[in-house]
């Protein structure tokens, strides 16, 4: 049997040891390779190849001065600055990505801007041609209705003046039959004027007592106001008031002068600014 002393088993360990130092790369190039290896695999290599390339070759070089002379503090050198180089086309490489995506985040939200701006103004177009196609049919339906009726304007809105003696018998507050049809005129005008509300207004001539004529043109004013609701106007939006012979729009010495003042009045009333608080 061979035997080996302690001392030969020392000595041999310690030259396996040192072999394997020798071979071992220094921890420069382990960090660029590790480093070049993550770059690769990120943003560098699709937004910066040139800078990665640059520092590939760079640890290229270092490798192959480790393969010749494993050792060397240039070797080390050359492997740090493989590293430096990695980690700069690593960080250029994602910044490039972060500018990009900026760029395409801006122009997909400048398109959606323009996209909600083209159908903002196509809205407001059809909303204005909504209102004007309205208007126009609310003064169609107004101007309809001066062959049975007087239209004027004041600053209370659109005033329709209907004969008393058109819609009354003297001294009555039922409507005659051929009251009903001209009062069906009248609510099919009415329901054009969207979001308005109406008064309707009942007057009398000075012939008899003022309290008389005050009952008498409440409830003229009451009776068409009943009319225009059945007829599909909205009761909210519709009320009446008597104000006797207090508003004569005439002379009562005369009988047209009277029968001018005994009418009902509807006024369409304009319609309100919305409160800007």
């Amino acid at each position: 049997m061979i035997r080996i002393s302690s001392f030969a088993l020392g000595g041999l360990s310690l030259l396996l040891l040192a072999a394997g130092c020798a071979h071992s790369p220094p921890k420069e190039l382990v960090e660029a390779r590790s480093a070049y290896e993550r770059a690769s695999q990120g943003p560098a290599a699709q937004y910066n190849p040139t800078e990665l390339y640059q520092a590939r070759q760079v640890l290229d070089h270092a490798n192959r001065l480790y393969e010749s002379d494993p050792g060397s503090d240039y070797t080390r050198d050359v492997a740090y600055i493989a590293l430096r180089k990695t980690e700069l086309a690593e960080v250029d490489g994602r910044i490039d990505q972060a500018n990009r995506q900026r760029a395409e985040a801006q122009r997909r939200y400048d398109q959606l801007a323009q996209t909600q701006l083209a159908q903002s103004r196509e809205e407001l177009n059809k909303t204005k041609e909504q209102l004007a196609a309205e208007q126009r049919a609310r003064e169609d339906a107004l101007n309809s209705l001066s062959k049975i009726a007087k239209i004027r304007q004041d600053r209370r809105g659109t005033v329709i003046t209907l004969s008393g003696s058109v819609l009354f018998a003297s001294g009555r507050s039922t409507l005659l039959p051929d009251a009903r049809s001209k009062l069906d005129q009248v609510a099919e005008a009415l329901k054009n004027a969207k979001d308005q509300t109406f008064i309707v207004e009942g007057h009398a001539d000075s012939r008899g007592s003022t309290p008389l004529n005050q009952t008498l043109s409440e409830r003229r004013a009451e009776t068409v106001s009943n009319y225009l609701v059945e007829r599909g106007l909205s009761p909210d939006r519709v009320k009446s008031v008597g104000y006797g012979k207090s508003r004569p729009v005439a002379s009562n010495k005369t009988a047209e002068g009277r029968a001018n003042n005994r009418r009902v009045e509807i006024v369409v009333q304009r319609e309100q600014a919305p409160d800007k608080g």
